[in-house]
């Protein structure tokens, strides 16, 4: 190597200065370090196999039993923690309805027959003050009667609807109790409790002041009742036409019954109008071989509205005595049977007219007494009315010789 050239030598120190450490392997400590992490990678893909190959037979057994459970691993000798589970998650929909409902026993069944309300024991609400004698506890109503102050069933038909929206249906009734020759009456609502007895529910309506009858009932879908009222009571002499009818409904509130539609008042009758009278002499002349005198009498009338009078009609004329036959142009004798006591009727007034009328009587003074007269109004039918002031309508005479 002594014979190389010196220049030559260096330049190969300075080529395997730079070319040996690009093909030269890494050291020791390197290779050692490259093992190592080989070493774990490998390990950590044994652990990973092994885990699951083992998990496999056991997710496929609970599978096959439908239980969604897993059971415990066999125990290996080594400790082992148990695998931590997510929270189940939260559903983002809504909640189905629950399916589970409240009920409530049915309300009794309120529909009553005329046969169960007669054979009943009841308490019937409060009769008018013109009915003091009128039962309320403890009554057996009766059927239509006329007996004094037993409570009667009348012969409307009831009434079967829902009256307090309790689903359920109860029974409106009319019933009566007669007093002299009128009846009170009410118009009343029954149900039944809990054990199927018979109970009054309220009085829906009741004849007082203004409101003298009650002449038809009727219910409604919506539980209402509606009642057909007059305010007169047709009786004695009384003619039927004279009333006035309305219907009403009634309401239930809770604790009773309450007027919800329909009128609340009569208000004046446009059917009658203000007859006045005025006069009152009755002059006798001589008496005669029988002892009657004739006599003579003056009498105005007055039509004072507000309609007009179709007939004037004299009531008790006859009473004073016999109408001369020179009369007839003024008053025609006419008697209907009416229990007005008319027994002259002549041409009616218009409203605000007035007219002065002298009759001619033959008189006997021993049967005389104390003679009066009255006027009366009569429509074109014949049909004679009351009066908006009845205490004008009449004068007591006095006798002049």
């Amino acid at each position: 190597m002594s014979d190389i050239d010196p220049r030559l030598r260096d330049q190969f120190a300075a080529y395997r200065a730079e070319t040996v450490p690009r093909i030269t392997g890494p050291g020791p400590d390197e290779a050692r370090r490259t093992l190592r992490r080989r070493r774990r990678t490998t390990a950590v893909a044994v652990t990973v196999a092994a885990i699951a190959l083992a998990v496999a037979p056991i997710v496929a057994n609970a599978a096959l039993r439908d239980d969604g459970s897993v059971p415990t691993p066999a125990e290996t000798g080594e400790p082992t923690t148990a695998p931590t589970s997510d929270p189940a998650p939260t559903p983002s929909g809504p909640l189905a309805p629950s399916t589970t409902t409240t009920t409530s026993p049915a309300a009794p069944d309120g529909r009553i027959s005329r046969a169960q309300l007669l054979a009943a024991r009841v308490v019937l609400p409060a009769w008018s003050s013109s009915a003091p004698n009128c039962a309320t506890s403890d009554v057996r109503l009766r059927p239509p009667a006329r007996n004094q102050n037993v409570p009667t069933l009348s012969d409307l038909d009831l009434g079967y609807t829902d009256l307090d929206g309790d689903g359920a249906t109860e029974t409106v009734a009319l019933v009566t109790c007669r007093f002299g020759e009128a009846s009170a009456k009410q118009l009343v609502a029954f149900d039944r409790d809990e054990h199927g007895r018979i109970v009054t529910m309220a009085r829906v309506v009741g004849t007082e002041e203004g409101l003298d009858d009650i002449t038809g009932t009727a219910v409604t879908q919506d539980g209402k009742v509606r009642a057909q009222v007059a305010d007169i009571q047709p009786c004695c002499s009384t003619p039927s036409y004279w009333a006035r009818q309305q219907w009403r409904t009634y309401s239930w509130t809770g604790d009773r019954f309450t007027q919800s539609d329909g009128p609340r008042s009569f208000g004046k009758d446009t059917r009658l109008t203000d007859l006045v009278l005025t006069g009152g002499d009755l002059v006798l002349g001589p008496a005669g071989a029988d002892g009657k005198r004739p006599g003579s009498l003056t009498l105005t009338v007055t039509n004072k509205g507000p309609v007009d009078v179709a007939h004037i009609g004299f009531a008790d004329l006859s009473l004073i005595g016999a109408s001369d036959k020179a009369d007839s142009s003024i008053c025609v004798p006419w008697q209907k049977g009416d229990e007005s006591g008319t027994s002259c009727r002549t041409a009616g007034l218009r409203s605000g007219e007035r007219r002065t009328y002298t009759f001619h009587l033959l008189v006997d003074p021993a049967a005389l007494g104390q003679p009066s007269v009255r006027v009366l109004h009569f429509d074109d039918q014949d049909r004679h009315w009351q009066d908006l002031t009845s205490g004008n309508n009449h004068v007591d005479l006095r006798v002049v010789s």
